[in-house]
């Protein structure tokens, strides 16, 4: 019998249709789609799919469908980076040092508000949001106390800012020299990643060009200078978590990756040289297959596009290593223990799709910033993964499944249709001639708020189901006891900050602030002045001002 009359016979028995996929007799209310509203066939096999074996490949070899390295998780495990910030310094240094004692392998830190938007904790704007959504950050002795008995030259640390992402960056080379450490010897990820604000999370400092010129100064410096830093982490995180489908995560991701090697190569650097120590950061959903189709398909598409776009030929130009984070915005504040079952699923989807490094989320982040007892279970969840469940054996363990090659080869599509539209907004043909277009005319806002529209919809329709939200509800829950933060923290930073003012040499702040005019007038890299502000105790919002004074600020278009 052949693989056509087989399925013949088994649709004949049990009514199963082979499009749009659905069961005859099942829940009529039910749609057989992703979270991305991609159609699901009933069943994926020879009858109708045929892998290309050459586009899947083998772990560790061009086109890298299967993973960047040879050996994956055999050879060594994921990175399990855990994001904590929170209250002051002293509570995350805190924190810092329970995550390590159990076992974690590198840091992740989360900034409060004032310090993303590069603002001081005792300017106006920042009354109220000191240390609630991370941990403030106003001059290098912030960065020093931060990792305080924590040596910066023999960790690995990740950084999540993007505007004032190189100040950052000056604060943390400094503190490090501090404890003795040279440039050369750090190691770790800088967000820096502008486009993303623009298209999704809304931080930024300047209008576009003047945030690409920062960028372009830091991957000179680092370049020379700082070899096994990684001075961008592209990120596709909070492009999903602003209600993305996971191919315009994807595209808009990797679009934002090319346009930083676009940007490199007009310094007049090889993509060789640089694109090594680019590196991804990207959400995972709870759409089990899809996430991994978009991991194992973004592989793929950014090895193809480096080599045949960009030129690039060295095998480490050609990998995209990413992190991954599970999804925020998939946890609920009705019965939150369920999110211990949703990130342990996301957090496999990522371990299966390849990542190198993995954050999981708390039970209760959905409503404040982890407990203590939250952040070791997320933290054991990873550990359990690695541990217990003996997915690190083998490599790829779903490759060459129809149905997971199939949603590779489909979000692949839909991400490359993606690039055509970006393409069509270039007036240059350029990729990032396209996304600034796009991010001008607020195409990608629109592209995204659809998305997000739609999957609205369908929540309120009940045709995509969340268990405790609009499916097995139940109103006697229990009170979730929650990290809160004091007010106590605010008021010492605040005060902690004057004195600092009172104390150091304002002539030399002031020199410093001026020569970081002249420099932002002119065109030398940014990278060692701000170094040389920083190390006279200039703060983050003096500097973020006094490159606002040159650069001006930025109002994103109404998108109606």
């Amino acid at each position: 019998m052949t693989a056509d009359e087989m399925r013949q016979e088994w649709e004949l028995r049990y009514g199963v249709m082979p499009d749009p996929g659905r069961v005859a007799g099942g829940d009529g209310n039910r749609e057989f789609t992703t979270l991305s509203e991609v159609e699901v066939p009933a069943l994926v096999g020879p009858h109708n799919y045929t892998p290309d074996l050459e586009r899947i490949g083998y772990p560790g070899v061009f086109p890298f469908t299967r993973g960047v390295y040879p050996s994956m998780y055999r050879g060594r495990p994921w990175t399990i980076r855990q994001f904590a910030g929170f209250g002051s310094v002293e509570d995350t240094n805190r924190r810092y040092h329970d995550l390590l004692r159990a076992g974690q392998h590198g840091l992740s830190v989360a900034f409060d508000m004032p310090t993303l938007m590069g603002r001081d904790s005792d300017e106006a704007e920042s009354a109220g949001e000191v240390g609630h959504c991370g941990v403030a950050v106003d001059t290098v002795h912030d960065v020093e106390r931060l990792f305080d008995g924590i040596p910066l030259g023999e960790i690995t640390t990740s950084m999540t800012i993007n505007g004032p992402a190189v100040v950052l960056f000056a604060m943390y080379a400094v503190a490090a020299e501090r404890q003795g450490f040279a440039i050369e010897q750090l190691a770790g990820t800088l967000q820096t990643d502008i486009h993303k604000e623009y298209i999704a999370q809304k931080e930024w400092l300047f209008p576009p060009e003047p945030h690409l010129r920062l960028i372009g100064d830091l991957i000179e410096f680092t370049t020379a200078n700082v070899p096994r830093y990684h001075p961008i982490s592209v990120s596709g995180y909070h492009i999903r978590e602003a209600g993305s489908t996971a191919a315009q995560e994807l595209a808009f991701t990797l679009a934002a990756g090319f346009s930083y090697v676009e940007l490199g190569v007009s310094r007049g650097l090889h993509p060789d040289q640089f694109a090594p120590r680019l590196s991804f950061f990207f959400d995972s959903h709870i759409d089990f297959f899809e996430e991994i189709g978009k991991f194992r398909a973004g592989r793929r598409i950014w090895a193809r596009w480096m080599r045949e776009r960009y030129g690039a030929t060295a095998d480490k130009a050609l990998l995209m290593r990413f992190h991954t984070q599970t999804a925020g915005v998939s946890l609920t504040a009705q019965q939150p223990d369920n999110n211990i079952v949703r990130t342990a699923l996301e957090a496999m989807a990522a371990v299966l799709g390849g990542t190198q490094s993995l954050h999981t989320n708390a039970l209760d982040e959905v409503l404040a910033l982890p407990s203590d007892h939250a952040a070791m279970v997320a933290l054991r969840t990873q550990q359990v993964i690695a541990e217990e469940t003996g997915v690190t054996n083998t490599i790829d363990p779903l490759g060459g499944s129809w149905f997971v090659e199939w949603m590779t080869d489909k979000v692949e599509s839909d991400t490359e249709a993606y690039f055509a539209k970006i393409l069509e907004l270039s007036p240059d043909d350029t990729i990032t001639g396209g996304l600034l277009r796009g991010i001008e005319t607020g195409w990608f806002m629109s592209e995204i708020a659809d998305a997000a529209f739609a999957y609205q919809k369908a929540l309120e329709k009940g045709t995509k189901r969340i268990v405790g939200v609009n499916v097995h509800s139940d109103d006697d829950e229990p009170e979730l006891e929650i990290l809160r933060i004091s007010a106590e923290v605010e008021r010492a930073q605040n005060a902690r900050l004057a004195q600092w003012r009172t104390n150091r040499d304002g002539a030399a702040v002031d020199t410093a602030l001026e020569a970081l005019r002249s420099a932002c007038r002119g065109d030398d890299n940014l990278v060692p002045v701000i170094m040389d502000a920083v190390r006279v105790d200039t703060t983050m919002g003096e500097i973020c001002g006094a490159m606002k004074d040159v650069f001006g600020t930025y109002r994103e278009p109404p998108v109606i």
